[in-house]
């Protein structure tokens, strides 16, 4: 009878070999929380042109193409509206061509609400056209775009 008691502690006291991971996941989500709470937000600033209160004054103004076209000598010739100019005079030129194309329109108005169209040749350097893009920017023109074509295209 004594061996049958023996056998029955033998049977109950063998060692569990399973982890215990109830500590290791308590210690996990204590470090997951602690990274969620100190890491940095991302900051993205994205511009959002919401409506201005008030009438809206619907201003038709047809859009202003801006061309640059490639020179066999490796230059660039500018265009507004398909006549050539330089490229000091290309705010000015996009500006009065505007305000050509309404005569009602201010040159605030026009500078707000007036598109402007920035075409390239295939060989003009990338450089070129994002300074076309900078300077109509820094003359306050709001709409400005840049008009891209597929390469395959027949002209």
């Amino acid at each position: 009878m004594a061996a049958i008691g023996l056998r029955a502690r033998r049977t109950t006291l063998i060692p569990n070999a399973e982890p215990n991971v109830i500590p290791f996941i308590d210690v996990l989500l204590v470090l997951l929380i602690i990274f969620m709470v100190t890491a940095p937000k991302p900051t993205t600033d994205l511009r959002v042109d919401l409506p201005r209160p008030g009438p809206v004054a619907h201003v038709d103004i047809p859009p202003t193409i801006v061309e640059l076209r490639a020179l066999p000598g490796g230059g660039v010739s500018y265009f507004v509206g398909g006549e050539e100019i330089r490229r000091d005079q290309l705010a000015q030129q996009a500006l009065a061509r505007m305000l050509a194309a309404d005569r009602s329109l201010t040159a605030d108005a026009a500078l707000a609400d007036g598109r402007i169209f920035v075409r390239a040749d295939l060989d003009v350097a990338y450089q070129s056209v994002v300074n076309v893009v900078d300077t109509l920017q820094h003359a306050q023109f709001a709409k400005v775009a840049i008009v891209a074509q597929n390469a395959d295209a027949q002209p």
